[in-house]
């Protein structure tokens, strides 16, 4: 590399560089600076990477940058690894790497065709860089002349303009804070209706907390650095002499002053950082200011492309973003088509009535307290507990005539939606079809993929052709029509003032939109819902009702045949026209470019099928619901998908960001429960149990670090609940069992549920109807035939309640005391002559109130009379009713199953006695508690124990 050649790059005498020369075409790599801007110090040359250790000139920090050009073979890139090791062994400065590493991080990052994509090349910082130089921006500029797109990695923080006022959760934690607040609360004079009332103290109240926040509470972390500074002077003060006692007790003051800052520090990050699963007082404030700088970065916009040109500046950005936003939520003027026609299921008048009822204020209080702690939740306390003294208490009860001119003040909104939604949900399940299972109560999307599943399990093990629709609506919420919803809802038998209620919901609705932390635009919106509305997802599901209600009728015309449809174009066109006019209905369109058609065995002209409807040809195994379809179920190639996305997770979480006793909360909360909607309808091959338990394993004692951490306790004991001596975490083979036991539970419990249906209809059903037959053959070996495999535990652990008695076997079934009694009384049931006869034949209504007519093959012996009549004492307690007969999960609460006791029932009995309560305390810092944990165990890394270890 000449020194011509890199003065022509510009900067003139202000320009220094190093380079590392090409091997003949390949590699080679330059790295310039501005010398008024930086220092270089020292600098390391490597076979594939050039590393520089600059010293800013403005302010004296130090850090490394190194240029990389990785090579292409496996083989040599451990030579890479080896030479990245060895800088960082040498120097310990904030690192920034860029360049092109031939590598990658995830699977998705490299093409279908295996080749290097733009994700191979890349900037790569250390946590202590980012945050030094927070704010800077990652991105790929055009490649006018080169293969290569040149990365560019844009300093100087994010653009800032106004910020929203946001309530702090730390303030709550002041003492006096709540007092202050009442006292401004009272003072504050306003004339006008309730509501009005409310509006204006509340805002007058938010300016208030903004002079506080400013003039009395102060900058957090000035006020933090001048405790330190108090507590570092009583120090050096104590270590010339002794301190007097009021010295001491200024020393005393100045520790817990900085200890209060330090609280609400984690505490004001912590909000920021939105990772709520992690409680506070674990020092984990490192960790909630890295993750609330992520957010901040991975939110950013520093251009955006509308319309097919980019925009730069920031009010232009600000300004196309806002203009986007508002055409997308207008509605466009033109014919639409009608719904009058269409026949929905109505809810009853009583039902419509009870939803427009005066609310209460138990009814609202219970909707505040459904709604989350770091997001609305502390200004909804803080107004809830000054409650009568905004003065729209009435009697307990709170009218829409109130509330309704807040629906446009958007701090009480989601509130009352909450309590709308509430409602809602209760008669949801009586105007939608069973063949919609999301956001309706007493159904599980999880339904939807069974049914999917063994629908394509049929047809290839009878090798019949079949066709699947994957449809996708492009911006749902953004786009359905206000007036085809309220048709909907008045055809579904929802009263006037419900749809009052529900119009006012929808449009008063006026959007700002948050471009790099700043509002930008106020308008109004014509269409579609809002996003993280409480009442959206049901409205949305009440209006895709229409959608099925067509396809019924389309079915029961002939134009469609559901599950039989053998690949016929002709019903792909009558779909078309059913899709062309539920857009023309009610906005919402179908997203040709995410929608498919899946073939099932060998369709001809598919082709041709899919121009027809205009979306792609699609393959097995594919995706439903986010979950495999038409998959080998016990192939550990579907699971791929969730390791990678616990991986992926436990990549933004490093060691010395989160303490162990905050390791414990994420494993139980995030890591644990990632793979559970996979892990609740398939089977997880132990192999792949086993990884996944590694990686939260060595996540536990070495937080995701390369380097091999001790495993001071066995996982199994781990495992184990926390009275037991455990953490409470949970293996995953056993959760699986636990999980897939549910269904078993859920075909004896439910009633006629459409994936019952699919599976009676499939496999048959015996004792009663409460279990489906065993899958034999070549037919049934899908998803269920592995779900079936947990039948027999979970009827160990299930029982009766006798309603008529008409489907409960009288002796081999567990009804009375919750055991058969062909077990507890044996002599007895080999004697009885009607052994299979039900509780409801054992019964005789001719014996006055009736009575239990016990029929035997033989007279009694003098010696058996006993038996008799013990069996006759433990039935006086039962007799059959009008009701009918149900299942119960023995020892459950209020009789049904719950994943958590079943899963302590397929875990091994543990006789272990530990002094759980006086470790796991709620007042103590979890880390703490885990250290305790550590020692009652005897397993802390003391002197000799390392020695030990060498």
């Amino acid at each position: 590399m000449s020194e011509g050649v890199v003065r022509s790059l510009g900067s003139g005498r202000f320009l220094d560089w190093r380079a590392l020369d090409a091997d003949g075409a390949a590699g080679g790599l330059l790295i310039c600076w501005d010398k008024r801007s930086l220092e270089i110090v020292d600098w390391e040359e490597g076979q594939y990477s050039l590393s520089c250790r600059f010293k800013n000139v403005e302010d004296g920090a130090v850090w490394m940058f190194t240029g990389v050009y990785g090579p292409f073979t496996k083989e040599a890139r451990e030579g890479l690894w080896e030479e990245l090791g060895a800088v960082r062994g040498i120097w310990d400065e904030p690192w920034c790497l860029g360049g092109d590493f031939n590598s990658t991080l995830y699977q998705g990052e490299r093409s279908r065709q295996g080749r290097i994509t733009p994700n191979m090349r890349r900037f790569l910082v250390s946590p202590s860089w980012l945050d030094k130089f927070s704010g800077v921006i990652q991105r790929r500029l055009p490649r006018p002349v080169s293969d290569h797109f040149p990365i560019l990695l844009e300093g100087g923080g994010l653009r800032r303009g106004p910020s929203p006022f946001r309530f702090e959760n730390m303030w709550l934690k002041v003492e006096g804070f709540l007092d202050l607040i009442r006292s401004w609360w009272r003072e504050i004079e306003v004339r006008g209706t309730a509501s009005y009332r409310l509006a204006a103290k509340t805002k007058e109240l938010k300016q208030k907390l903004k002079v506080w926040n400013r003039e009395v509470f102060g900058n957090l972390e000035g006020n933090k650095r001048a405790a330190l500074q108090q507590v570092d002077y009583w120090d050096g003060v104590e270590s010339e002499r002794s301190l007097s006692l009021e010295e001491t007790e200024s020393k005393k003051e100045a520790k817990e002053s900085y200890k209060k800052w330090v609280m609400l520090e984690e505490s004001h990050w912590r909000q920021l950082s939105r990772e709520v699963w992690l409680k506070e007082g674990d020092k984990n404030t490192g960790f909630f200011h890295r993750m609330a700088n992520a957010h901040r970065n991975n939110n950013s916009l520093d251009r955006v492309k509308i319309d097919g040109v980019w925009l730069e500046e920031d009010q232009d950005v600000r300004q196309g973003i806002a203009n986007a936003f508002h055409q997308r939520l207008s509605e466009d003027v033109g014919w639409k088509a009608d719904i009058e026609g269409i026949q929905l299921d109505q809810i009853s008048q009583q039902e419509a009535e009870s939803l427009e009822i005066p609310f209460s204020e138990n009814e609202i209080h219970s909707a505040l307290m459904e709604m989350s702690g770091d997001k609305a939740l502390g200004r909804m306390v803080l107004l809830w507990r000054f409650g009568k003294a905004l003065g729209i208490s009435k009697g307990g009860r709170l009218t829409w005539e109130i509330l309704d001119p807040l629906v446009s003040w958007g701090g009480l909104y989601k509130l009352m939606a909450k309590v709308l939604a509430n409602r809602l949900k209760r008669v949801l399940n009586k105007v939608v079809a069973p063949t919609q299972n999301a956001f309706v109560m007493g159904r599980q999307i999880l339904d939807a993929s069974l049914i999917a599943n063994e629908v394509i399990d049929s047809w290839q093990k009878r090798k019949e052709k079949g066709l699947i629709c994957k449809l996708d609506i492009e911006k749902a919420y953004d786009s359905i029509n206000w007036k085809f919803l309220l048709k909907t809802l008045h055809k579904m038998g929802f009263g006037s003032k419900w749809l009052g209620w529900m119009w006012s919901c929808i449009s008063t609705a006026k959007f700002s939109v948050l471009v790099n932390g700043v509002p930008a635009g106020f308008f109004p919106s014509s269409k579609g819902l809002r996003q993280g509305d409480p009442l959206s997802p049901y409205l949305f599901v009440l209006g895709m009702e229409v959608l099925d209600a067509l396809i019924r009728r389309a079915v029961a015309g002939g134009y469609l045949s559901g599950c039989s449809i053998k690949a016929n174009k002709e019903h792909l066109t009558h779909l078309s026209w059913i899709l062309l006019w539920f857009k023309a209905a009610s906005g919402l369109r179908i997203n040709l470019d995410k929608s498919e058609i899946i073939p099932v065995g060998v369709v001809e002209e598919i082709e041709e099928m899919a121009v027809e409807l205009g979306c792609r040809v699609g393959s097995l195994p594919s995706h439903y619901l986010g979950l495999p379809l038409g998959a080998p179920h016990k192939a550990s190639s579907v699971w791929d998908g969730v390791e990678e996305k616990v991986r992926r997770r436990l990549a933004r979480w490093k060691r010395q960001y989160i303490s162990k006793g905050g390791r414990i909360t994420l494993i139980r909360s995030v890591l644990a429960s990632m793979p559970i909607y996979h892990l609740s309808l398939f089977r997880m091959p132990k192999l792949v149990a086993r990884r996944l338990d590694k990686v939260q394993r060595d996540f536990l004692w070495g937080g995701g670090s390369e380097e091999r951490k001790a495993h001071l306790i066995k996982w199994e004991a781990i495992c184990e609940d926390k009275s037991k001596g455990g953490l409470g975490l949970r293996k995953l083979v056993l959760l699986n069992k636990a999980l897939l036991g549910k269904w078993i539970w859920r075909f004896a419990y439910d009633k006629d549920d459409l994936w019952k249906q699919v599976i009676t209809a499939k496999y048959g059903q015996e004792g009663h109807g409460w279990r489906a037959k065993r899958a034999h053959g070549t037919i049934g070996v899908g998803v269920w035939k592995e779900i079936w495999k947990e039948s027999d535990w979970c009827w160990d652990n299930m029982g009766f309640i006798v309603g008529k008695g008409s489907k409960i076997n009288f002796w081999t079934d567990a009804w009375c005391k919750g055991t058969r009694l062909s077990q507890n009384f044996p002599h007895l049931y080999a004697m009885a002559s009607l052994r299979n006869a039900t509780v409801e034949e054992m019964w005789d209504q001719n014996f006055g109130q009736g009575g239990w007519n016990l029929r035997f093959l033989r007279d009694f012996n003098d010696w058996e009379l006993e038996m008799i009549g013990n069996l006759l004492h433990v039935l006086r307690d039962y007799k059959p009713s009008m009701e009918e007969d149900s299942v119960c999960w023995k020892g459950g609460r209020n009789g049904k199953f719950r994943v958590k006791e079943a899963y302590s029932l397929v875990t091994s009995p543990n006789d272990i006695v530990f002094p759980s309560r006086c470790i796991w305390v709620d007042s103590v810092p979890t880390k703490v508690a885990f250290y305790a944990w550590e020692a009652t165990w005897g397993r802390v890394l003391t002197l000799d124990r390392l020695q030990k270890r060498g």
